[in-house]
């Protein structure tokens, strides 16, 4: 899996300082210039910091931005309401209250995802979607080793991609369309892994009747 993007306070502010510009500048080294000269430096060295700060460009800096959605999920799973939760209502909680926080840049997530469909950043989208999933399941508590490792993750990948679509979309009051949306899906890993269940014990049923009598 690609590495995580660099982690730094300076680059976390920066990036924060950059958000409101994005809608109009776009991700890159325009719109975090543009909000270090807002800020008081001068053009050349806002520009410069731009470039020390993220020197891979635009794609450094959703990258840092996803990371950065990812690590501001641990304040929800913080609350005594999430603890009281069990794991499909964790999954949910964090889905959803992820999508609340970036409510004021849902133009900013739409252009994110806008670089990471460009030619050759295919793998570093999927990297990031791995790990904000993978982080999902920590923060609901999963610490499975197994081969249900790879399969919550990968289901749980095509519930939040989906959800996230249906998001960017969504001009319901309160998201309220992307929650019914989100639990339908919810509702529907659910009847999965019940059928999936129910397949194992009759196999596993079969297995021992056509086991020859000792």
């Amino acid at each position: 899996m690609r590495a995580a993007p660099e982690r730094s306070a300076e680059r976390d502010a920066a990036l924060a300082l950059a958000l409101p510009h994005v809608p109009a500048l776009g991700w890159g080294w325009p719109a975090l210039a543009a909000s270090l000269r807002a800020a008081g430096q001068p053009g050349d060295v806002a520009r410069l910091d731009a470039e020390l700060l993220f020197p891979g460009g635009a794609l450094d800096m959703v990258e840092t931005f996803i990371d950065r959605c990812d690590r501001d999920m641990a304040a929800i799973a913080a609350t005594p309401e999430f603890a009281a939760l069990g794991t499909t209502g964790r999954v949910r909680a964090l889905v959803l209250g992820r999508l609340a926080a970036l409510a004021p840049h849902r133009v900013a997530v739409r252009r994110a995802l806008a670089v990471l469909a460009c030619p050759g950043h295919g793998r570093a989208g999927a990297a990031a979607l791995a790990r904000t999933v993978d982080e999902i399941w920590h923060l609901t508590g999963d610490d499975s080793a197994d081969f249900s490792w790879y399969t919550k993750r990968a289901i749980l990948a095509g519930v939040y991609s989906a959800t996230l679509l249906f998001w960017l979309r969504d001009a319901s009051d309160d998201a309220a369309a992307t929650a019914a949306f989100l639990d339908r899906r919810l509702a529907g890993v659910g009847r999965l892994g019940k059928l999936r269940g129910q397949m194992v014990a009759r196999a596993a049923s079969l297995r021992d009747r056509m086991r020859p009598a000792a």
